[in-house]
């Protein structure tokens, strides 16, 4: 294989990546939480719905669905589920979109 295979080959993995992240993330509610999740290490459920606004079984459902796609991880403090970023990844590329000067 060539070394010109090989860097496709890399930055084929690489976007693939970065579309995996945009569709786990690309709901306004699991925006938000990012956006929470990017200013405090740390939060509960009770916390991010609090801030958000936003019901707590809905909530749940979207932190899940981060989990499980490996963009939050969770650890249990006490009684509380406390949520919070897995990956710079995530933060970067949402504050490049964040930045773009497109019209919308």
């Amino acid at each position: 294989m060539e070394a010109t295979d090989t860097m496709n080959q890399e930055l084929v993995t690489k976007l693939e990546r970065i579309a995996y992240i945009l569709k786990t993330v690309a709901h306004p509610m699991r925006l938000g939480i990012v956006h929470l999740l990017e200013q405090h290490p740390k939060l509960s459920v009770t916390e991010i719905c609090e801030m958000l606004g936003s019901e707590q079984s809905l909530t749940s459902h979207h932190l899940q669905n981060m989990r499980l796609k490996g963009i939050l991880s969770v650890k249990r403090e006490g009684r509380s589920m406390m949520y919070s970023l897995k990956e710079r990844d995530v933060s970067l590329i949402i504050e490049c979109l964040d930045n773009c000067q497109c019209n919308m």
